[in-house]
């Protein structure tokens, strides 16, 4: 056998073995995002360094909640002190939580709801100036819904194939609803500076049964699936708010709005 086809079949079995180190190297990227998350699940998102550096700079890193959102908060109401929020969707007293850091450094209190019944005892230890509820805001009252919950319970749905599409469905509660207003009224509550909803593509029948002209939240953060987000868009655009343009650019997963100028 001549040395010429001995060095070409080196060569392309070097070929071969740089392009399997490769194409692991590449996959193993993509199975994790940023977070260290696995891709595709409910915790991905993109990472807009710059946009988000004046945020950080003024406010240092988020401690609480799933990404920046905590920052944003902080920036528009300047770490005002007791403020008042609602916290729809709320998940865990403190981990991945839109208003921990305000009911504890800031001495806001509040209104949360959760459909997870092993929630509640979190809040009652752990968050004494906020009132919890466990039960699923829907545009009707006093309706049975069906929860589907993921395997890792930070991630339930009503809708059963969008829970699948992140996590195994570990289980399928029956929670009741009631209306955002129905809360409202009956806890005495007419002023909101901060709202928060994060319920799973959930949001437009969480706001059909919310008078946002009567109630008026100073700040709204709603996570805004592509699925619901121009229905969230068109609700609040048709009720005098707008969309918050410096917290748009920084973060691709929520919207926020606020009233405009009467």
């Amino acid at each position: 056998m001549s040395v010429k086809p001995v060095c070409v079949r080196l060569l392309v079995l070097i070929g071969l073995l740089l392009v399997t180190v490769l194409a692991a190297l590449i996959l193993r990227t993509r199975v994790r995002d940023g977070n260290g998350a696995p891709a595709g699940s409910a915790l991905k998102r993109p990472v807009l360094t710059d946009e988000l550096a004046p945020f950080k700079a003024r406010w240092g890193a988020a401690r609480y909640s799933s990404h920046d959102e905590e920052l944003f908060v902080r920036d528009f109401f300047a770490d005002r002190r007791d403020g008042v929020f609602v916290d729809i969707g709320a998940g865990h007293y403190r981990d991945r939580s839109n208003t921990y850091f305000l009911e504890k450094e800031l001495g806001w209190s509040g209104l949360a709801v959760d459909p997870l019944p092993e929630l509640a005892d979190g809040w009652r230890r752990h968050r004494p100036r906020t009132k919890f509820f466990t039960a699923f805001v829907s545009d009707v009252p006093d309706r049975p819904a069906a929860l589907r919950v993921g395997d890792n319970s930070l991630f339930s749905s009503a809708e059963a194939g969008f829970t699948e599409s992140y996590t195994g469905v570990k289980k399928t509660l029956q929670v009741r609803t009631v209306t955002l207003d129905g809360l409202l009224e009956a806890e005495g509550l007419t002023r909101i500076d901060f709202l928060s909803v994060d319920v799973e593509l959930h949001e437009p029948q969480v706001f059909a049964g919310f008078d946002l002209g009567r109630f008026r939240p100073g700040l709204v953060c709603v996570e805004s699936h592509p699925q619901v987000r121009q229905q969230i868009l068109d609700y609040f655009a048709k009720r005098g708010y707008a969309v918050v343009a410096r917290y748009l650019r920084a973060d691709p997963q929520n919207l926020w709005f606020a009233p405009l100028p009467e």
